[in-house]
């Protein structure tokens, strides 16, 4: 009834041709799953990023009601702050210089305060500089995370056999 008569090499190119198939099916779903991670993880960065620079105006506002302090340094964290939220958009090599700056200018802002008792007794600055230090940890955090995602991608595409599959599927570093 049935002819079973199998082509050995038949057999063997057809299990070859399945194996390769199968491997490039998983090698792009890997990367697929990895740039989504990159992508979700710099969203985290985002989040915190944008959180810092809501905070900013409430610290300007709490420090300037001790007119003592220096509005130079207040018009500089402004300054910061809206130089780097205009650059949302940005690619996260360049928003990092900017972010950076606004970093250092809180951080300047809060050193600062050591000068004003006053001001280093106030509830709100308190609670602010408390919610800023927490704000910089998860920005920290959430960097390391995304490091680490950058790294094992762009270690998957730099490497053989998936670099392969990388430059076929248009998957960059």
């Amino acid at each position: 009834m049935f002819n079973l008569n199998f082509n050995p090499l038949a057999v063997v190119i057809a299990v070859i041709i399945g194996f390769v198939a199968l491997s490039v099916i998983v090698m792009y779903n890997r990367f697929a799953r990895q740039a989504q991670l990159v992508a979700e993880s710099w969203h985290g960065i985002d989040v915190e990023l944008t959180r810092r620079h809501d905070l900013v105006p409430n610290l300007v506002r709490t420090v300037a009601q001790y007119s003592a302090y220096e509005s130079s340094l207040l018009d500089q964290l402004t300054r910061a702050r809206e130089s780097a939220a205009g650059h949302r958009g940005d690619s996260p090599a360049v928003r990092a210089e900017f972010e950076d700056q606004l970093g250092t200018a809180a951080a300047s802002v809060v050193a600062r305060a050591e000068a004003y008792p006053d001001l280093k007794a106030s509830a709100n600055f308190m609670a602010l500089q408390t919610e800023l230090t927490n704000t910089e940890d998860r920005i920290a955090a959430a960097r390391r995370f995304y490091n680490g995602n950058v790294r094992a991608y762009n270690t998957r595409v730099r490497t053989f056999p998936s670099n392969l599959i990388a430059s076929l599927f248009k998957f960059v570093s």
